[in-house]
């Protein structure tokens, strides 16, 4: 395309035709071929060295970000098993055991078919054929109480220390048995799945 023009330019220019006339008619030609414009030294000064600039060019290298900046995610809370000893954790779940017994019989005073035994640590809950049986007992050597749910399977729970008394024993903190997979306490449970609410004394239970 460049010989053409540059014929075209030299027949134009012997003509006698105006340089600024000239440039006029074939600069739109030139964007096509810019090393045209270096070689035209009789352009004006005007239109000696422009450099052409494609609109695409000017805007490379610009990535307008519009995706909105990421939050950080709260990390989640970890809980872990509270350091007692052996004598500690028999306290704090023998007196878990009683409690629930304790509802669990007030419960079958009310409910014929609901019937409870406990014996040696082990709890044994059953409600009839149609919704089966719990059973619930302590593990000394895990220092844990251990579920099994006919609805919801078996679950191990660790007595976990809350508050600012993390590291405190249990007679100055508190302290629940948590299922340590999913953050959920054993009061959960037996509250979703019995409607017991272990939270109620044994004085409000028995009026």
């Amino acid at each position: 395309m460049a010989r053409p023009i540059a014929s075209k330019l030299a027949r134009i220019a012997c003509n006698g035709i105006h340089t600024n006339r000239v440039a006029r008619t074939i600069l739109p030609a030139l964007s096509a071929a810019p090393l045209l414009l270096q070689a035209a030294p009789w352009l004006p000064a005007a239109h000696q060295g422009r450099r052409l600039v494609s609109k695409s060019a000017s805007l490379s290298g610009i990535t307008p970000d519009d995706k909105a900046p990421k939050q950080p995610e709260t990390p989640p809370i970890t809980r872990t098993p509270a350091d007692i000893t052996d004598d500690e954790y028999h306290a704090v779940a023998d007196e878990y055991m009683e409690k629930l017994l304790n509802h669990l019989e007030a419960l079958q005073d009310t409910r014929e078919e609901v019937d409870v035994e406990y014996s040696s640590g082990v709890l044994t809950l059953s409600l009839g054929p149609h919704i089966g049986t719990y059973v619930i007992n302590k593990q000394p050597p895990n220092k844990q109480i251990w579920l099994s749910s006919p609805q919801t399977g078996p679950k191990r729970y660790d007595y976990v220390v809350f508050g600012e008394g993390q590291h405190e024993k249990q007679d100055t903190a508190t302290g629940d048995w948590v299922y340590l997979r999913d953050g959920s306490t054993l009061n959960d449970l037996l509250m979703d799945e019995l409607g017991i609410d272990l939270r109620v004394s044994d004085t409000e239970l028995g009026s």
